[in-house]
């Protein structure tokens, strides 16, 4: 086992084609060591003695972005998988570098990746507007993992495979959660809770969606004949279960325990 996660950690990257910011682990260890240090020190420094910024109408534009990015990048996944890609899903693997299609596999990959890199946008909105309480551990853990997991996958694995089949679901996920952002920053106060109701189902989807990653991981790993995807679905596997403990703990505080205590307070 050790062999094989040195041998994946040190190799040569599986296709020469290296795009922008994956060509090197530096730009983005750089961009998250940035990240951290604005979210956790100088953006509260920052704002410590200021006003939270008004930034409804850019947030607005943000979602919008967000939302129609996603639902590109799942009509060309899903054209991709089902068609020229060709995936046999009981062991998915990445296409040939002569294959006709490879460049479309490449720029479909990158584009999760550069999704990644956008959705830091987000921390520094509820930085910027004073949002403390919702920059938790799991939401900058889930950031961070987000973008450095893709770039790494590329970088070392090159585009494709199996874990351009984990990230489609990331995707349904990112189009459902921002169209609740869009639709919460467009309702007023006193529509809130008839048009918002169905915010608690958002984390009960991004459970599903890790609890079926982990499910064909287990699946893939229990194929003799595909070790091309066995580093990708353990490693997916093996964070599946860290995202799922710490989003039903997150559900547990927010949607259980939270309406126990509001009874009390009755």
């Amino acid at each position: 086992m050790l062999t094989t996660i040195v041998d994946f950690l040190y190799r040569d990257p599986a296709d020469p084609v290296l795009l922008p910011l994956v060509a090197s682990p530096r730009p983005v260890l750089g961009i998250l060591a940035t990240y951290l240090l604005f979210v956790k020190v100088l953006g509260p420094w920052l704002m410590a003695n200021r006003k939270p910024f008004d930034l409804r109408g850019l947030i607005r534009v943000y979602n919008v972005i967000q939302i129609l990015f996603n639902i590109v990048m799942f009509i060309l996944a899903t054209h991709f998988m089902l068609g020229p890609g060709n995936f046999n899903f009981r062991c998915i693997t990445n296409l040939p570098l002569d294959h006709e299609y490879k460049t479309l596999e490449r720029w479909i990959t990158y584009a999760y990746f550069a999704n990644k890199l956008i959705d830091l946008i987000e921390t520094i909105f509820f930085v910027l507007r004073k949002k403390d309480s919702q920059i938790s551990f799991l939401h900058v853990f889930h950031h961070v993992y987000m973008l450095y997991i893709s770039f790494a996958y590329i970088y070392y694995h090159g585009y494709g495979g199996h874990g351009f089949f984990i990230c489609y679901f990331n995707v349904i996920v990112h189009i459902i959660m921002y169209t609740y952002y869009y639709q919460s920053q467009t309702a007023s106060e006193s529509e809130r809770r008839d048009r918002l109701w169905w915010k608690k189902y958002i984390t009960i989807v991004q459970l599903v969606q890790f609890v079926i990653i982990l499910s064909h991981s287990i699946y893939t790993l229990n194929q003799p004949d595909c070790p091309t995807a066995r580093f990708s679905a353990s490693a997916a596997g093996g964070v599946s279960v860290i995202f799922i403990i710490l989003f039903i703990n997150f559900y547990t505080h927010a949607y259980i325990l939270s309406k126990k205590d509001e009874r009390k307070v009755q």
